[in-house]
């Protein structure tokens, strides 16, 4: 007699994971060409080619298989997500140097994919942001905005040609505009509509940025439908967020943003589906991802706020995933049966 025993299905493989990220990450991709032009296809270009040669060169030197780990599509997701990170207007030696950074000192240092503490891409822009400030906020304007639509030709000389022409589509983005008005003593109401900056807010978070964070919500509600990433992580960021800027703008919105720009002017949708819920320097338990999530979001929201910098989203993430594995240990689930003493 025959019995078939119970089966368990085995969890996708991490190259079948990769590409549904990649996959969810195409609308606010499309997004981003359509309303800031072809510069961040470059980007993503120089990015994979990078991080496909820098990891092949440190698992040969490491002498580990090459083929397998390349195929697995971590670093390609890590190329990618720091291109979409950084101006898609920077030279391009920034983006080089950025993804070698993060595939080596993110990545293959700690032993390759599972042993990473940090998040590699972020801990690659970080790097970049502190030591290249200047090339780091130099953001395309939306070709909306722009007196001249830029062809593929101008982005490539902005890009490989020391920013040739780079002042006919950069811009200030909305949070760097208000950050820098905050401190010359102009108020958010004012800066909203002033008719130097004006402009820039469209509908309720930026022209151009609103739509973009709208095609990664909607990639990352496709990851979430489809079980490719836990919801606990984006959820808890989100309201954070959500909360914190609601109660902020609601005590005094002349100094605060508010709740909507938040969520969709900046890198927080993004943040949210894509870079937050790294499966390996994000906690893990149930409860600890909510704990994960609300700190990424009141870091994040801190440090806009407060900070130096407009944007905190990569400097929440790395204190986070700090942070980590101690939620992860006072976290745990009880195992079935245990009593607690």
């Amino acid at each position: 007699m025959i019995i078939n025993t119970p089966q368990v299905s085995s969890p996708a493989s991490v190259s079948r994971l990769m590409l549904h990220v990649g996959y969810a990450l195409v609308p606010g991709t499309l997004a981003y060409v359509w309303l800031f032009g072809v510069g961040v296809l470059i980007q993503i270009l120089l990015a994979c080619l990078t991080a496909v040669a820098t990891e092949a060169i440190i698992l040969f030197l490491r002498k580990r298989p090459v083929l397998n780990t390349l195929t697995d599509g971590s670093a390609l997701l890590t190329a990618v997500l720091l291109a979409l990170s950084i101006p898609s207007i920077a030279p391009w030696w920034i983006i080089v140097l950025g993804t070698s950074f993060a595939i080596i000192f993110g990545k293959q240092i700690y032993g390759g994919i599972g042993y990473n503490p940090f998040n590699p891409a972020m801990l690659g822009y970080v790097m970049l942001l502190i030591s290249f400030p200047l090339e780091m906020t130099r953001w395309p304007a939306a070709i909306s905005l722009l007196e001249q639509v830029p062809t593929f030709q101008t982005s490539f000389d902005v890009i490989f040609n020391a920013g040739l022409g780079i002042d006919t589509i950069s811009g200030a983005t909305p949070f760097d505009t208000i950050k820098t008005q905050l401190s010359a003593g102009m108020d958010v109401p004012a800066t909203l509509i002033n008719s130097n900056y004006g402009q820039l807010f469209g509908n309720f978070a930026g022209v151009g940025w609103e739509l973009v964070s709208l095609g990664f919500l909607l990639g990352g509600l496709y990851l979430l439908a489809t079980r490719r990433i836990a919801w606990q992580i984006p959820a808890a960021m989100l309201a954070t967020i959500a909360a914190l800027s609601t109660l902020f703008y609601l005590i005094d919105s002349s100094q605060h943003m508010s709740p909507l720009l938040h969520l969709f002017g900046g890198a927080t949708m993004l943040g949210a589906f894509f870079i937050a819920t790294d499966p390996v320097s994000a906690a893990t338990t149930p409860k600890g991802r909510i704990y994960y999530g609300i700190g990424i979001g009141a870091l994040c929201f801190i440090i806009r706020s407060w900070g130096n910098y407009p944007e905190g989203l990569a400097f929440a993430v790395l204190l986070m995933n700090m942070a980590a594995p101690t939620i992860d240990h006072y976290t745990r689930p009880r195992v079935f049966g245990q009593t607690k003493g």
